[in-house]
């Protein structure tokens, strides 16, 4: 019964996405036409509307022709700040003195052209901007209530939300925080528990139509490393340094080659954690994109009824894709926020031992 049930609505929703689909191919065809007088299209391209969707924007694109402006926030020391909303600077507009550039707000002088001379501090709500506000939000909603749930049900069977995020959070304490870090992982468990649900929950976000590519931000991902190498280098405890001087188990001969790459490998840890997050998502959102691109290079490049033709079978495809980027969703969050304890874990043991010795519990960590 629940088989059928899943099968009439994947069935329904590649229906719904593959008509929205030929229609936007239609419209991108017919802006994309030049002149009758040339006879031909212009051609579709598909790495600027990868690009257009996955990047950060001053406005918030929700469908093809439905944008929320954002406030562009400037400030300057000639003309102090200045609060405008973005719907100003559309299609290249000048405002103000202002023109917006791949992305980008800057000064123009009378000519029209980009005054290097001003400087000009760019502190807009973008897109990026505005869903971190809005997964700021959601986590600051649900868990006060889980909180609350607990208080109430101390001792009953869990309800509500409560419910849902009680045995994540519960995976989170005794398959991640414990084996890795050890006896002295309550410390650390709420920094985890934030990193996991701000990563899932902004991977989630991206996969919905017309949302902001956030975790595929690698400014984010940078900052999220930031943070993750501030909390390990300063929990680290003397033997985490000392093993950087001097490793264990290293003859002195060799001290001159392995002390540099364990300097390297203090700053390797936080750019792959900063890589594969951004790698990953930004992957996946490309992959989807390009697949959706081959019904509008169809529709440009062989007519409209080999885009209806091709339309079912590419958002077959997406589908399942996106059904698969929900497991990757769960993926990176589970990976980053246990890469970062087994990270916390390395710098806060009493011991490093040449065979990284035996984690809490008796489980086998990888530590170091």
């Amino acid at each position: 019964m629940m088989s059928s049930v899943i099968n009439r609505f994947m069935l329904a929703m590649a229906l719904v996405m593959s008509s929205l689909a030929f229609v936007y191919a239609q419209e991108e065809g017919h802006e994309g036409e030049v002149p009758a007088e040339h006879g031909k299209k212009e051609g579709f391209n598909v790495g600027e509307m990868i690009m257009h969707h996955i990047k950060d924007e001053h406005g918030w694109e929700f469908a093809h022709g439905v944008t929320l402006p954002l406030p562009v926030i400037l400030y300057s020391q000639d003309r102090g700040l200045e609060v405008f909303s973005s719907s100003h600077l559309a299609h290249e507009a000048v405002y103000n003195g202002y023109k917006q550039e791949h992305g980008k707000v800057h000064r123009v002088n009378e000519a029209g052209q980009t005054d290097h001379e001003a400087k000009v501090y760019d502190f807009s709500i973008t897109k990026n901007v505005a869903s971190l506000l809005l997964s700021a939000v959601i986590l600051l909603l649900i868990f006060p209530a889980v909180s609350k749930g607990y208080a109430t049900n101390k001792g009953k069977a869990p309800k509500g939300i409560q419910s849902l995020l009680e045995p994540i959070i519960l995976f989170v304490r005794d398959e991640i925080a414990k084996p890795s870090i050890g006896p002295r992982y309550t410390k650390y468990l709420p920094y985890l528990l934030t990193l996991f649900f701000f990563i899932l929950v902004n991977n989630l976000l991206g996969l919905l139509p017309g949302a902001a590519n956030l975790t595929g931000n690698i400014a984010v991902t940078l900052v999220l490393s930031i943070i993750t190498f501030i909390i390990v280098n300063v929990s680290g405890n003397k033997h985490y340094w000392m093993h950087m001087i001097k490793p264990t188990g290293v003859p002195v001969a060799l001290l001159p080659i392995m002390v540099p790459v364990e300097i390297v490998g203090l700053f390797m840890k936080p750019l792959s954690l900063m890589i594969r997050l951004f790698a990953n998502i930004t992957a996946g959102h490309i992959i989807i994109l390009s697949l959706l691109g081959l019904i509008f290079m169809a529709n440009h490049m062989a007519g409209t009824m080999t885009s209806i033709a091709i339309s079912p079978v590419v958002l077959f495809f997406t589908l399942f894709l996106n059904m698969i980027e929900l497991l990757v969703a769960f993926l990176q969050a589970f990976i980053f926020t246990l890469l970062t304890a087994m990270y916390i874990g390395s710098a806060v043991e009493d011991h490093h031992e040449a065979d990284h010795g035996i984690g809490y519990e008796g489980t086998t960590s990888e530590l170091g």
